[in-house]
């Protein structure tokens, strides 16, 4: 097929990979210029760079909202438009520019987690399985029809990189199967709207520790934010500590959230939870942290006296 591919980063560049690579004449690829934005600084495979090594014509665009795409993309005179991490909405005036229309991968069990970030927040959230849609696009963000899914499961130890590298090896067969379908018959199955989420891009502040959460919540959100994701963190003596690892404490700790409170094995326990108060549930066990100077230490190496609070502002009592 005669195809455009709009797409950014790791994922981008593994979607024009597989559409190179089943022998599909790839007109123009549209991405983004590099960010400094935070999650746009890792899983950063060069989506121009790789469409440049094979020739193909490249477009650099924060939003494809100029006269000059829609004339190339007219131009092309397009069986299929591709994307994948593409960071803004496609106008009706593109999607559904191609004869066959537009096909987005999207890293979720579709109509969950729609927008940003979806395996972190599944993750967060507690999610038995995350994988990868693709579904015809819309007026509508991510909302399309569904051409083909796929899923995995996702471990108690699994951290969102663990997921990611799990994720990323689907999108060429998914990629390559959904095309197929398309140009020999296929079924589309329409999106349960009444189930579906969407999720805003992440800043710094989401990652920010919230201690009065339970403690099972928080050991998946330090699992959720994993390197090289922006880490889990909280303030310790007006100073940022990133928590690396952490586990669900043995014993059941009261008190008040933040707290800096006792040793339990090779870790430090924070007293967590919406009701510490009572004494009547475990607390974090706060393995390994990383501090403001980036450097990485054992809990209970850099926790060298109990007391004090962790806590979510640089002024906070200690």
């Amino acid at each position: 097929m005669r195809v455009a591919m709009f797409g950014y980063q790791t994922w981008g560049h593994r979607t024009l990979r597989a559409l190179i690579d089943a022998g599909h004449e790839v007109a123009l690829v549209v991405t983004h210029p590099k960010s400094d934005h935070a999650y746009e600084r890792i899983w950063a495979d060069s989506v121009a760079d790789l469409a440049s090594a094979h020739g193909i014509r490249v477009l650099l665009r924060n939003r494809p909202d100029d006269a000059e795409l829609l004339a190339e993309l007219k131009a092309a005179d397009l069986d299929l438009i591709v994307a994948n991490n593409w960071r803004t909405w496609l106008p009706p005036e593109i999607f559904e520019l191609p004869r066959r229309g537009t096909l987005n991968i999207h890293d979720s069990l579709l109509p969950a987690y729609a927008g940003f970030s979806p395996l972190i927040w599944a993750m967060i959230n507690g999610e038995p399985e995350v994988g990868v849609t693709a579904h015809m696009m819309d007026g509508e963000l991510d909302a399309g029809d569904i051409v083909l899914q796929r899923a995995i499961p996702v471990g108690p130890a699994d951290t969102t990189t663990d997921l990611f590298h799990r994720t990323i090896d689907l999108i060429a067969p998914i990629t390559a199967e959904a095309i197929s379908l398309i140009e020999t018959g296929y079924t589309p199955v329409p999106q349960d709207r009444s189930t579906a989420s969407f999720f805003h891009k992440r800043a710094k502040r989401d990652s920010l520790i919230d201690w009065t959460l339970p403690p099972a919540d928080l050991e998946r959100f330090v699992r959720a934010l994993s390197d090289p994701y922006p880490n889990a963190f909280t303030y310790h003596r007006g100073q940022e500590l990133r928590i690396l690892k952490a586990s669900v404490s043995q014993g059941n700790y009261g008190g008040t959230p933040g707290r800096i409170f006792i040793r339990e094995g090779d870790g430090v326990v924070i007293v967590a939870g919406p009701d510490a108060r009572r004494g009547q549930s475990p607390g974090l066990l706060v393995e390994r942290v990383r501090t403001a100077d980036g450097t990485d230490l054992p809990a209970a190496e850099y926790f060298k006296t109990m007391g004090g609070y962790l806590c979510s502002g640089t002024k906070c009592l200690h």
